[in-house]
């Protein structure tokens, strides 16, 4: 007995919707890589923390210090993105030869 699988197939509709799932988290995931300022991405003090592995202190003593630009606007600090990738290449130590 030959069995034809449609459309209304349970196992096709569970296959679509998991295609769905697939398709907004992947959606979700290229929005959230995207520019949203002028062509620049910025980081919170809380994303960059976590980025970096170090506290929101830590950056505010960066910031005291002149070591890491930021934005002050209102009372929300901002880190660009491609201001922390310079800091940190800038910072880089070469491996000993």
């Amino acid at each position: 007995m030959n069995n034809v699988i449609t459309e209304k197939d349970e196992r096709i509709t569970a296959l679509y919707r998991k295609l769905q799932n697939a398709t907004q988290n992947i959606e979700l995931i290229i929005n959230d890589k995207l520019s949203i300022l002028n062509g620049h991405r910025y980081l919170t003090d809380a994303e960059l923390a976590k980025c970096l592995k170090i506290s929101r202190r830590t950056l505010q003593e960066y910031r005291n210090n002149g070591i890491i630009p930021y934005y002050h606007i209102g009372g929300k600090i901002l880190y660009r993105e491609y201001d922390i990738e310079v800091f940190l290449e800038n910072n880089r130590q070469k491996a000993f030869q």
